[in-house]
């Protein structure tokens, strides 16, 4: 073979060389995006649809479709189950954690009972963060808290005639003038509030459609009960008059409670005043949880872990 020969033979290899190179080059190209396009790379996986947004449980502003739907449909709350992470632990250290949070009364100084309460309501969030309102029946007053447990504002109000916390069954189907004395009471209990209207087409918060309870501007029914100067008196010893409704100011009504409700929707808290109210609501002293809390991890302070064992520091 001679060098010409040669040198042609070279050449033609390393032609051919290349232009496989060529060609390998430009099969991966093709092929190499859509593999990254059939295998999802870490942390590309879809987050969900902009569509699906969780609900703003914001304060009195917000607007009816933004309450929980549990809330939005009405109807009394039901308790949590047994084991479930919102039902009351035994241990009150464990009932107690996580960051304490307290409800702010302001300027305003609630009984024992109003103050426990509230501040169980805004530590566990049972308002499920919907403004609230809490009515003390023994104490003839209604207080509002915006979702954070912030007191709005508060106002007395005239409640049903006869002293009880429960409403006798059947009461909602009998006409006035069939209700006995010792049958008007105003029930205690959570309850969700709803706008409606009652017979006189008269619009009402209805705290118990079934027992026909509801909040409402005060009106005079008869002259004898002087409904307005019992509302107006220094004292609320004389605010037991109603036929089991809860009656406050109309404007408080129309300036306050009535557009609460209609813009966010509110949880109704009827205070007891014959029955422990740990009963009622299935609630606790938060703050002394946070204190008997407080005082185990001081105590436990003192002790370490060491080879397995629990060993004092000396």
């Amino acid at each position: 073979m001679d060098d010409n020969s040669a040198k042609n033979e070279r050449s033609d290899f390393w032609g051919s060389l290349r232009m496989g190179a060529l060609i390998g080059l430009a099969v991966l190209v093709l092929v190499i995006p859509p593999l990254k396009g059939w295998v999802p790379m870490p942390g590309s996986e879809p987050t969900g649809s902009s569509e699906v947004s969780t609900p703003r449980l914001g304060p009195v502003d917000a607007s009816p479709a933004e309450a929980p739907a549990e809330v939005a449909q009405g109807g009394p709350a039901q308790a949590p189950s047994v084991g479930s992470e919102s039902a009351p632990a035994t241990d009150p250290a464990a009932r107690a954690r996580g960051p304490l949070r307290l409800a702010d009364f302001g300027a305003e100084t609630p009984s024992v009972d109003a103050r426990r309460l509230a501040n169980w309501v805004v530590h566990t969030r049972n308002n499920e963060r919907l403004p609230f309102f809490m009515v003390d029946k023994k104490f003839a007053k209604v207080y509002v808290f915006t979702p954070d447990g912030k007191l709005h504002s508060t106002t007395p109000v005239l409640l049903g005639e006869a002293v009880g916390d429960d409403s006798v069954p059947g009461i909602g189907d009998k006409p006035l003038s069939q209700v006995k004395p010792w049958e008007k009471t105003t029930p205690a209990g959570r309850f969700v509030a709803e706008m409606g209207m009652n017979l006189n087409g008269e619009d009402v918060i209805w705290v118990d459609y079934d027992a026909a309870v509801s909040m409402h501007r005060i009106r005079k029914v008869k002259e004898s009960e002087r409904r307005y100067e019992r509302m107006a008196s220094a004292t609320h010893l004389d605010n037991r008059i109603s036929n089991g409704c809860i009656n406050v100011p109309k404007a408080f009504y129309e300036q306050v409670l009535a557009p609460t409700v209609q813009r966010s929707g509110a949880v109704i808290y009827v205070l007891p005043e014959t029955k422990p109210v740990d009963k009622v609501f299935g609630s606790w002293d938060v703050e002394a949880g946070a204190s008997h809390l407080a005082q185990v991890s001081t105590q436990s302070s003192g002790t370490q872990i060491a080879g397995g064992q629990l060993a004092s520091k000396r």
